[in-house]
């Protein structure tokens, strides 16, 4: 199996030994593939404008190791040259659920008429911007946009009451590409 991912205009791409890092306009990102069940297995070379990934095992579970570590590396690039923007929706029935971020956290308030503040985790590279009831979560990094968002979204998770009676809550509305 052999996957060839092109690398665009504007973006230089680095492997040294395991290690890939992705430079464009947008920024740099830095991933280490290294994992001594598959360093053997699993080759990474760069050739003129092109990554290759390459193995020469049949185990499905070596191609798709290799598959995802090619995943990873378009993600990357897609990444430093658009970045990823997520969208998150605020909804309340009742009681104004209030959202802010500080450093590295963002803080609900007044979710369901509760006291207490609810925290979510935000990965430092990222950016949060809150317009009324519309949230964005922006940055160039694949992963931390998404888990930032999941935190976000996770914060705000009922136990022990029926989700189609309580729809308060932060969702998931949407992804796209930033320009």
């Amino acid at each position: 199996m052999e996957d060839r991912i092109q690398i665009p205009e504007g973006v230089t791409v680095a492997i040294e030994g395991r290690k890939v890092t992705v430079k464009g306009k947008k920024g740099s990102l830095h991933r280490d593939f290294s994992d001594p069940r598959y360093d053997t297995a699993i080759s990474m070379t760069k050739a003129d404008k092109e990554v290759i990934l390459k193995t020469d095992r049949k185990e499905r579970k070596i191609r798709s190791v290799a598959g995802t570590f090619a995943a990873h590396v378009r993600n990357m690039i897609f990444g430093v040259t658009k970045s990823y923007k997520y969208k998150l929706k605020i909804h309340y029935t009742h009681f104004p659920i209030t959202l802010e971020v500080k450093g590295t956290n963002a803080i609900v308030k007044n979710f369901l008429g509760e006291k207490s503040l609810r925290k979510a985790s935000v990965a430092k590279d990222v950016k949060v911007e809150i317009k009324k009831d519309e949230v964005t979560v922006t940055g160039i990094d694949k992963e931390s946009v998404s888990q930032s968002a999941a935190n976000i979204e996770k914060a705000c998770r009922l136990s022990r009451k029926d989700r189609r009676v309580f729809l308060d809550g932060i969702y998931m509305a949407g992804w796209e590409f930033a320009e």
